[in-house]
């Protein structure tokens, strides 16, 4: 860890003093345990975590978090997909309640802290509190949303897409794995299917999670300020040449539809770098037809990710795509078939709660940066419904959804302390 982010780490104010809220703070070591004693259900030899969504082991680490939550005085209720929420009483109960929130649900090769730390940093908030013998106005709530990462079952985000009303219950609840189990099987099968209950009003929804970046680290920051989540617009391309054998074609008379795949490669790579630094831009998969040594290319499948901030730069970077693939037809003497599969729009979060995470950090002595989520979470879905803010905190490497999955404790103990005052400030202290 870079020195200046350990001095910081080591001069911020820990402990609760004078009995004033702005001295409260979580307690680190409580979250790293509960973090490493949940990362053992479904241990991965090489350290990583694989807890499928709505699997026997998913079912534990659900059982495990039910208990810690009553534990720390919590009722706990289940809805018809699954999710948990974890409610801690306020002195008003009619006021709407402060959530936090992530998922459990990991990668096949998963990390400790992918949506876990989300998840167990909003349960120390309210252990916390407790502690502290601490009431607040309005309710605290933890949920835990059901098949985030979207390994097992699609679409992804489910739980917190079906709250925020993005696709009914019905339609999530008969998608099935590829064993043909449906979701609504597979709740029954580890008790969670709930019941059917119509969702509460959210006052202010907060996500604490790992960047599954490089950014933070890269520039010398502890806390990310996230701004929004970028847009996303999916695409699966066919370019269609003709199959000819390797030698007796001549080089200026093949219709090579690899050969112009790589070059539309290239340029997906570059509407990206044209609009840094937000906007992305990649090609991840490429299937060859009929992919024999001496044929020459006949067809080639091929998947489009563009990603930016704002719509208007995603409506140019698909109309470049769309430009570029008629142009490629036209002088390669191909067809090219472009189909938009997936749209999610760009999600701008809450200023006011962003700007309460800024101050946040800057009273504990953090180091804060605005930064954007390139990666889908279920704040993006809440922030439909409510007011959703995002804290980030750095990973090693910006690796994620990958077993070597790594954070400081020093970090996500700072992350924590940022959603424990933002909770605080949407919730209000009870006098």
């Amino acid at each position: 860890m870079n020195s200046s982010i350990e001095a910081e780490l080591r001069n911020a104010p820990h402990g609760l003093r004078g009995g004033s809220t702005q001295a409260l703070r979580v307690d680190g070591a409580r979250l790293w345990n509960s973090l490493m004693e949940l990362a053992r259900i479904g241990a991965t030899p090489k350290g990583g975590v694989c807890r499928l969504a709505l699997t026997e082991l998913d079912g534990q680490a659900r059982d495990l978090f039910v208990r810690w939550a009553e534990a720390a005085g919590c009722s706990v209720r289940v809805d018809a997909i699954g999710n948990i929420f974890a409610r801690r009483a306020g002195r008003n109960p009619a006021l709407p309640a402060v959530v936090a929130g992530s998922h459990i649900d990991t990668q096949p090769t998963g990390g400790k802290f992918d949506g876990n730390f989300g998840v167990l940093s909003g349960l120390e908030v309210l252990r916390t509190l407790d502690d502290a013998g601490i009431e607040t106005e309005a309710p605290l709530e933890v949920a835990v949303w059901t098949n985030e990462e979207g390994s097992r079952f699609v679409p992804v985000m489910m739980g917190s897409g079906v709250f925020a009303g993005a696709f009914t219950l019905e339609h999530a609840l008969a998608q099935r794995d590829a064993q043909g189990v449906s979701v609504g099987e597979a709740l029954k099968r580890i008790g969670y299917a709930g019941k059917p209950i119509e969702p509460e009003p959210v006052g202010a929804y907060f996500e604490a999670h790992i960047e599954q970046g490089p950014v933070l680290e890269n520039n010398d920051r502890v806390i990310g300020v996230v701004q929004g989540a970028l847009g996303q617009r999916w695409y699966d391309v066919v370019v269609q040449g003709m199959e000819a054998h390797a030698g007796p074609t001549p080089m200026a008379l093949r219709r090579d539809a690899l050969l112009a795949a790589s070059t539309l490669v290239e340029a997906v790579n570059r509407f990206a770098l044209e609009r840094a630094p937000h906007a992305r831009g990649t090609v991840g998969s490429l299937e060859v037809f009929p992919n024999s040594r001496n044929v020459i290319p006949g067809r080639v499948r091929l998947t489009v990710d563009l990603r930016a901030a704002d719509d208007p730069t995603l409506d140019a970077m698909d109309a470049a795509l769309r430009a570029f693939c008629a142009e490629l037809a036209h002088d390669h003497q191909l067809e090219v078939q472009v189909e938009q599969v997936v749209y999610f729009p760009p999600q701008a979060f809450a200023p006011a709660l962003l700007e309460g995470v800024r101050a946040h950090a800057a009273a504990l002595g953090l180091s804060s940066m605005d930064v954007v989520s390139g990666a889908g979470h279920d704040a993006v879905y809440l922030a439909r419904v409510a007011p959703t803010a995002m804290i980030f905190v750095p990973c090693a490497g910006g690796i994620s959804h990958n077993e070597i999955e790594d954070a400081r404790p020093e970090h996500l103990e700072a992350g924590c302390n940022v959603l424990l005052h933002s909770m605080l400030q949407s919730a209000g202290v009870a006098a």
